[in-house]
């Protein structure tokens, strides 16, 4: 599948060791309580940040909690949400709402990988409404406060967005289910959604940014909690083979999120091994990605899906 870079950010390694100092800012992380979100939150909280770990579990956001005091200056504070109900995803951003006055990055990290089919209780593949439904209104619903701080949407896809184009006519993996399939057309969801959501931000004059990113091939507990059968034994063999360590692939999650290199619209992530781990620059997006067309509709579908509209 073709694919290409759409910005020259200007840098070829980018280290977290660049972050201006966050302290007073606040960063709200979904699945902040492991794996990529997780570091990238004790990367920020590092450099002075202040961090929402929103999580479904609130037991492992403790004990994440209690890890990032240990070594990070700001304040640590967690809402628990269940991505994939709309319901909980309200609620949690109430709570959210209660707490903070503004956000200056709202990271959309938390997702699954390769489950087998499962259904929401609002009737959505469980896959499609983790990844990028239950963000989409996560972001709509959050998102004035991240205007209020000119701050910045963070989406973080996965190089399985360039798998194959969207299937509009099938959104939910209805007429034939594959877990693979179905989790590479949720990334690209959240890729096409980055896209459209900082071309609307910037067509309505807002102040608001939203970046993307991806962690290439990162050895998290997304291979071991998603995956079933031959999948499971498969990352098993290659996590320590071929994956990065999660700290790593947190790396361009952080400079999207804060780093003041980090362009607007662009999309960030590892450029050794077929972008799969190494240093942090531009990457590259399948042609697919960047069908204007085909996002206008996912964005309208997703509105009419999520009962939310913002930015219309």
């Amino acid at each position: 599948m073709a694919s290409r870079r759409i910005s020259n950010s200007g840098f070829k390694d980018w280290k977290p060791s660049q972050l201006p100092n966050l302290k007073g800012k606040r960063y709200v992380i979904t699945g902040g309580n492991s794996g990529i979100g997780f570091e990238a939150a004790k990367l920020l909280g590092e450099a002075g940040a202040d961090i929402t770990i929103a999580c479904r579990t609130l037991s492992k956001g403790e004990r994440a909690k209690k890890a990032l005091e240990k070594t990070i200056s700001g304040q640590v504070d967690i809402v628990q949400v269940d991505l994939s109900r709309l319901a909980s995803v309200r609620q949690a951003a109430e709570e959210v709402r209660a707490r903070h006055a503004a956000i200056d990055g709202l990271i959309n990290n938390a997702g699954i990988m390769q489950t087998p089919k499962q259904t929401t209780e609002d009737g959505f593949d469980l896959q499609m409404a983790s990844n990028h439904l239950g963000h989409f209104l996560w972001t709509g619903l959050l998102l004035d406060l991240v205007e209020k701080a000119k701050g910045r949407v963070a989406v973080v896809a996965s190089l399985v967005h360039k798998f194959g184009p969207l299937q509009l006519d099938d959104l939910m993996s209805e007429k034939k289910y594959d877990p693979t399939r179905a989790y590479g057309q949720s990334k690209l969801a959240n890729l096409m959604f980055a896209f459209e959501l900082d071309r609307r931000l910037k067509a309505s004059g807002h102040d608001a940014i939203c970046v993307a990113c991806h962690p290439g091939y990162s050895s998290t507990n997304l291979q071991s909690t998603g995956p079933s059968g031959f999948f499971n034994l498969l990352y098993k063999v290659m996590n320590p083979l071929f994956a990065q360590p999660a700290r790593n692939g947190a790396i361009p999650t952080v400079l999207a999120a804060a780093g003041v290199e980090a362009k607007r619209g662009a999309y960030y992530g590892p450029q050794s091994m077929s972008e799969a781990r190494g240093r942090v620059s531009d990457a590259a997006v399948a042609d697919h990605a960047l069908d204007q067309d085909a996002s206008r509709q996912l964005w309208e579908m997703s509105e009419q899906l999520v009962g939310h509209s913002f930015l219309s």
